[in-house]
């Protein structure tokens, strides 16, 4: 007995975990259901909380190199305290509601990149903790993919979505990251912007859409970078009603001066510097454009995505960074 308390100690033996999800994407500020499956080990044990953490992979710029690292975007208890006999089952059923800014993985069915995950804790008394990871999918709010479709209509397409650490200033951002989605202009526009990055920056009374654009250089100007920021209302619009927003953004952006760029650096923290030069940022695992999109499907920036590859184990991506971490919010 006292050699199978020592096993727990060191996790041997000790009870597991599976977490299963919600089949079908959640929504930024919106519920997540599941639960939480647990099987006693080879002895009882007391279970004196379930944690269920919310992780992105983000990339990390530094002054010399880029590096990806994971981050921990929020942190929910879901149970705990009570007796798991051994080899028994348990399930602890949850809805945790997920935070208004959380990046969009999907659209249209589509992966644009970003990798999220649910990641559960259990801690159990005399046993090192035991773990699940999941991975999360997540649509975009209607407002969001009304704008993303507005942007389709314009002649824009998508090009990649990442997930960067750091803070714009300016806004209300709240999570240590931020989405950045990369389209690139028609031909009508190719001469004057090269790329615009769209940041979404939710919340429950409107949201906040950041675009930068990339901006060629003139016969008697330089290129260089524009930051506009915006806010719409979550209310639903007709789609022509969006196109006119839309554009009416896009005319401020490009139309800009340099002297009527933001007068704020366009992020802060986490030892981020943003920059552009010839340097375009990527989702993890982008793959081969789509070459079209599946009938019953909307038009727009999707009909030009650059599709992700299939991850067969959300894990592979958040492999190593277990101590990694440095992001989570307290």
């Amino acid at each position: 007995m006292v050699f199978k308390k020592l096993l727990g100690a060191l996790g041997v033996g000790g009870p597991s975990v599976d977490t299963v999800l919600q089949p079908d994407p959640a929504l930024p500020g919106g519920p997540l259901s599941g639960e939480v499956r647990l099987r006693g080990g080879g002895t009882d044990v007391t279970v004196e909380q379930i944690s269920l953490l919310l992780v992105a992979r983000v990339e990390v710029e530094g002054h010399d190199e880029e590096h990806d690292s994971t981050v921990v975007l929020e942190r929910f208890t879901v149970g705990g305290g009570f007796r798991l006999a051994e080899d028994a089952e348990h399930t602890v059923p949850f809805t945790v509601t997920l935070p208004w800014e959380t990046p969009v993985t999907h659209l249209h069915g589509q992966s644009l990149g970003p990798i999220l995950g649910i990641r559960t804790e259990l801690e159990v008394a005399g046993a090192r903790d035991k773990g699940d990871l999941d991975a999360l999918a997540v649509g975009p709010l209607p407002a969001q993919e009304a704008i993303l479709e507005a942007f389709g209509q314009l002649g824009y397409g998508f090009k990649s979505a990442d997930l960067e650490l750091g803070h714009i200033r300016g806004t209300g951002q709240r999570l240590p990251c931020y989405q950045e989605i990369e389209i690139v202009p028609p031909a009508g526009q190719a001469h004057a912007v090269n790329e615009i990055e769209v940041t979404f920056l939710a919340a429950p009374d409107g949201l906040e859409v950041v675009i930068e654009a990339d901006k060629r250089a003139g016969l008697f100007s330089e290129g260089h970078d524009t930051v506009h920021r915006f806010t719409t209302s979550h209310h639903a619009v007709p789609q022509a009603d969006r196109n006119a927003e839309v554009d009416a953004w896009l005319q401020q952006v490009i139309g800009a001066r340099a002297s009527h760029a933001a007068p704020y650096p366009y992020a802060q923290g986490g030892g981020h510097h943003h920059h552009h030069d010839d340097h375009h940022r990527s989702g993890p695992g982008t793959g081969a454009v789509v070459a079209g999109v599946a009938a019953g499907v909307a038009v727009g920036v999707v009909g030009g995505m650059v599709a992700a590859e299939v991850i067969d184990e959300v894990g592979d991506a958040f492999e190593g960074d277990d101590e990694g971490e440095g992001g989570e919010e307290e």
